[in-house]
């Protein structure tokens, strides 16, 4: 059995380091590698690994939520009219623009360079 203190995510090359607790949101993507918000579960129809919404951005080398970026995109055809209340509750969701609450460590040596 694995310790659930323990997960693997994959984390784009050059995505920025995670900030410190509190600090700006930089799209360093690790809390939504890691699990989606409650939207994000809905979405990714699953309660733990990365979101199904998020997006690498390849202009910026970030990491964004797709709700909030594209959500007639991620939401498809048959629900992009709910596209502004998702991309509101979203952006609730996951603490838009309260700083980095995301307490997660990568382990010493896990970063490739």
């Amino acid at each position: 059995m694995s310790d659930p203190a323990w997960q693997t995510i994959h984390i784009h090359r050059e995505a920025p380091p995670k900030p410190v607790l509190g600090a700006p949101c930089n799209g360093c993507g690790q809390c939504c590698l890691v699990e989606p918000c409650p939207l994000g579960m809905v979405i990714s129809r699953r309660r733990r690994g990365a979101c199904a919404a998020l997006r690498w951005d390849e202009g910026q080398r970030l990491y964004r939520c797709g709700v909030v970026s594209e959500p007639a995109e991620v939401l498809g055809p048959r629900w992009r009219w709910l596209g502004p209340l998702a991309a509101r509750l979203a952006r609730r969701w996951i603490s838009a623009g309260s700083g980095c609450d995301a307490e997660l460590e990568l382990a010493p040596g896990d970063r490739a360079g």
